[in-house]
C-alpha cells in the first residue's frame, strides 16, 4: 500500500522530523519511502515479467470483490530495529492479502505461494535503525514530542504492485501497477 502526497500518513513524516533528528542511530524514511508491505512475490531478478502481469490481473479480479476500507495507523511502537506504527484493524488487511494470495496462484499454483504461512503483521516503519538506542530513550521522545498517542486514519481504495529496494540506504519504490478495490468484474490495471 502506498500513498498519495496529501496523504495523512505523509504527513506523519512532517511530525516525527524533529524527534528523529535528535536520534543519530534512526534512519527515518522519507514521505516517498513509506509504505505498508501487504505480501511479497519475489526479487525481481527471480520474477519474470510476464509473471508479474498475470498476477497483477489475477489481483485486480480478486481485488474487485473487496471494497475500500479505513486502515488505523498507530500509535507509535519502538523496537531494536524501527520506530513504527502498527495497524490496529487488520481483518481488512488480512482479507487483502488473501486475495493476493489467490492471485498469486492462479499464476504459479497454491504450493508456489510466498510467504504464505508466515506471520502477518501489517505496519507502517517511520524509521530504521542503524545502530543501537536504548529503547527507553525513544519511548521517552515520544512522550516529550507529544507522538506517543499518535494515530491516523487513511482510507485504502487501491492496492500497489511495486518494486521495493534499499539500494541507497533507503527504501525506494517503483509503481508497477495499481489496483483498485471495489470495481466491476472487468478492472484493468492503472
Amino acid at each position: 500500500m502506498t500513498f498519495t502526497d496529501n496523504s495523512q500518513v505523509r504527513r506523519l513524516v512532517d511530525l516525527f522530523e524533529p524527534m528523529l533528528a535528535q536520534i543519530p542511530t534512526m534512519d527515518p524514511v522519507g514521505k516517498e519511502g513509506l509504505h505498508i508491505t501487504i505480501q511479497g512475490i519475489g526479487f525481481t531478478d527471480e520474477v519474470a515479467a510476464r509473471d508479474t502481469e498475470r498476477i497483477a490481473d489475477a489481483a485486480a479480479e480478486h481485488l474487485s470483490r473487496r471494497q475500500p476500507f479505513d486502515a488505523r495507523i498507530g500509535p507509535p511502537t519502538v523496537d531494536a530495529e524501527t520506530v513504527g506504527m502498527p495497524i490496529s484493524n487488520t481483518e481488512s488487511f488480512q482479507q487483502v492479502r488473501h486475495a493476493l494470495q489467490q492471485a498469486i496462484a492462479d499464476v504459479w499454483g497454491i504450493d508456489n505461494v510466498p510467504e504464505r504461512h508466515d506471520r502477518f503483521q501489517p505496519h507502517l516503519t517511520l524509521a530504521y535503525s542503524t545502530g543501537a538506542a536504548p529503547m527507553a530513550v525513544l519511548r521517552d521522545l515520544l512522550t516529550r514530542n507529544q507522538l506517543s498517542d499518535i494515530e491516523v486514519v487513511e482510507q485504502v481504495k487501491a492496492v500497489s504492485l511495486i518494486e521495493l529496494n534499499r539500494d541507497n540506504h533507503k527504501y525506494e519504490w517503483r509503481e508497477i501497477a495499481k489496483v483498485p478495490l471495489g470495481t466491476s468484474n472487468s478492472v484493468g490495471i492503472q
